[in-house]
């Protein structure tokens, strides 16, 4: 998706997305550990709307932007399932 055609919703989503399955299954996106990202990347990212997803967080955390995306996270104490 080119940079000026990005929903703002997609930052939203993004922020808000949890981790369906494996070892962080339930954590925020946003939460999870860059070389778990890493991992995924390096071993294929799932498909659809997961995989985009952590194909973006993968390069706003390389570019140390993650902290762009917390106002728009879920409360701390709502992060954990």
């Amino acid at each position: 998706m080119e940079p000026d055609k990005l929903d703002p919703q997609v930052l939203v989503d993004l922020a808000q997305a949890r981790m369906p399955f494996g070892k962080y299954a339930g954590r925020l996106l946003l939460d999870l550990p860059e070389p778990y990202l890493l991992w995924f990347e390096r071993q294929g990212l799932p498909g659809g709307r997961l995989g985009e997803l952590m194909a973006m967080m993968i390069e706003i955390k390389r570019e140390g932007l993650g902290g762009l995306l917390r106002p728009l996270a879920p409360p701390p104490r709502l992060r954990r399932p």
